[in-house]
C-alpha cells in the first residue's frame, strides 16, 4: 500500500501500518484562522473500552488545537476502527503512532510536530516523547497507576498535563504522585468537579489546552 499525500483539505485516509491499514483523520483549521507550519497528533483511549479516535475528549482536544492554527491527525490504533490488527497492550500501538509520526514528517518536513493524548493515548505517546522528539507534548488523564510509568523517560520538551480531579478511571493522585516521584518539568492542570470523559466539562478543557500551549504555537509562514 502507497502512503497518501497529506490532504489540502480534512480528510479521511488509509495509511500503511506495521500491522496493516491504519484509519487516519486529517483536519485543518477553519478558513478563517490562520495555519501555522503545524501538525499536532491526537491518541484515543484504551480500545479494549470502547475508546476511538471519535472520541469527545480525544476530538475537542483537536478541535482546541485547530481553532490555534495546527492541522490535526487522528488514528485508529490497530484492530480499531478500519484499522488492521489486533490490541497489543500498548506495544503494538506505540508501533502504528511512529507509523503516524513518520508519514506527517515526511509529508510536511517544514512543520513542527506536537503530540497529544488522551488517557491509554497520553501513555502511547509519552512513551514516543523521547524518540520522537515532539516540540510540545499534551497528555490528558495520562494513566499512571493503570499501566507501567516508571520506565517512562520523563519529557524534556514543554508539557502540559490535564488532569480531572474528579477522575473515576484514573487515580489523579497516582497522576500527582508519579509526576512528583519522576521530578517532572510539566505543567500541571488540576480541573475541579472534573470526571474522567470530562462531562460538562469540554469547553473548560478547550479553554486549558488553549491557555496552556499557546506560548508555544510557531510564526506563521509570510
Amino acid at each position: 500500500m502507497a502512503s497518501p499525500a497529506f490532504p489540502t483539505a480534512s480528510a479521511t485516509l488509509t495509511l500503511p501500518g506495521p500491522a496493516g491499514a491504519l484509519e487516519v483523520a486529517v483536519d485543518l483549521p477553519e478558513a478563517d484562522v490562520t495555519r501555522l507550519p503545524l501538525v499536532a497528533i491526537v491518541c484515543h483511549p484504551l480500545p479494549t473500552e470502547g475508546g476511538t479516535m471519535h472520541n469527545k475528549v480525544v476530538t475537542m482536544v483537536a478541535r482546541s488545537l485547530r481553532e490555534l492554527g495546527a492541522a490535526t491527525v487522528r488514528f485508529n490504533f490497530r484492530g480499531t476502527g478500519n484499522s488492521e490488527g489486533t490490541f497489543d497492550e500498548g506495544r503494538g500501538e506505540l508501533d502504528d503512532l511512529r507509523a503516524v509520526a513518520a508519514w506527517v514528517r515526511a509529508q510536511r518536513p517544514g512543520d513542527v510536530l506536537w503530540l497529544a493524548g488522551f488517557s491509554f493515548g497520553a501513555y502511547v505517546s509519552l512513551q514516543a516523547a523521547e524518540e520522537l522528539k515532539p516540540s510540545l507534548l499534551v497528555s490528558v488523564a495520562p494513566p499512571a497507576g493503570r499501566w507501567d510509568f516508571d520506565t517512562i523517560a520523563m519529557p524534556t520538551m514543554p508539557w502540559l498535563v490535564i488532569q480531572g480531579e474528579n477522575d473515576e478511571i484514573v487515580d489523579p493522585q497516582a497522576v500527582y504522585e508519579w509526576l512528583d516521584r519522576a521530578n517532572a518539568q510539566a505543567e500541571l492542570v488540576r480541573m475541579p468537579d472534573t470526571s474522567h470523559f470530562f462531562h460538562r466539562k469540554l469547553i473548560d478543557l478547550r479553554g486549558a489546552i488553549k491557555h496552556g500551549v499557546r506560548q508555544y504555537l510557531p510564526a506563521a509562514n509570510e
